[in-house]
């Protein structure tokens, strides 16, 4: 499904307008970091498989 270092798009922007993230780790959270202003985001696996649209790469 999603692989560490995989960019996917979000459904809502990040504060500073990005919806594109890297997959940084995955397991019980994902961590996912903004690719525009680089802050990581931890989010509960079922919560972040809700966000994620698509994988872009």
């Amino acid at each position: 499904m999603y692989n560490i270092g995989d960019i996917v798009r979000t459904k809502k922007p990040h504060p500073c307008g990005s919806k594109e993230w890297e997959v940084t780790r995955i397991g019980v959270d994902f961590k996912l970091k903004c690719l525009k202003c680089g802050k990581t985001v931890i989010l509960p696996r079922e919560k972040a498989l809700k966000a994620i649209t698509k994988k872009v790469v």
